[in-house]
């Protein structure tokens, strides 16, 4: 199963059979139901879609949609160039083993409206010599007679809520009773938020 919808909890202390502590992020990793399953063989390519988390109310599209299947609320959309599973079928957590290195994709933590030192760790100005209020700005944008600002000029603006992937976390342990993995080190989101984990044999995949 080259992905896997899973859902942050929090982050913890792992504590090894040595003695040492390592942090480590705790995912719930509750069944996936495959909803949607299309191949194209012009192209090569198959989209699939996957979706957790049972929900008592759908709107009449959803539930069409999802007509005999589990009534899921959270769905995601992916394009992959191997897939063996059908749709219907339910994928569990099982299939990771502790030792394996995966990927993690997430929506990264929303900070607002930020200047160039938060969002870009620019240096600042002296803060020495008559400067006045003038620590934090960005200094020359451009040049005089360029006239524009050049697309891209790193600038002040909103930062976070984006798309950050997470490459070669390694899994700690896998808990299928509680529907829990604990993977080494940080993952993108905030608690609660969903992320998709990638598998070795998920390279090849694009998020819809």
């Amino acid at each position: 199963m080259p992905v896997f919808i899973g859902k942050k909890i929090e982050m913890t202390q792992h504590f090894q059979e040595n003695g040492s502590v390592i942090p480590v992020t705790l995912l719930s990793a509750k069944p996936n139901v495959v909803t949607f399953v299309k191949k194209n063989e012009a192209e090569d390519f198959i989209d699939v879609q996957l979706g957790i988390e049972e929900t008592t109310y759908l709107k009449k599209p959803q539930a069409g949609h999802l007509k005999g299947l589990p009534q899921v609320s959270i769905l995601r959309q992916f394009r992959v160039t191997h897939f063996d599973q059908e749709r219907g079928n339910i994928v569990e957590a099982s299939q990771f083993q502790p030792g394996m290195k995966i990927d993690v994709i997430g929506i990264s933590k929303g900070r607002g409206f930020a200047g160039v030192m938060k969002r870009h760790h620019f240096a600042g100005q002296p803060a020495s010599h008559g400067q006045k209020d003038q620590m934090r700005m960005p200094g020359s944008i451009a040049s005089q007679r360029q006239g524009p600002v050049v697309k891209g000029q790193r600038m002040a603006g909103h930062m976070g809520t984006q798309q950050v992937t997470v490459k070669n976390l390694e899994i700690v342990f896998v808990n299928v009773e509680k529907q829990v993995i604990a993977v080494k080190g940080a993952v993108p989101g905030a608690r609660g938020s969903v992320v998709v984990l990638k598998t070795r044999e998920g390279k090849n995949v694009w998020q819809k």
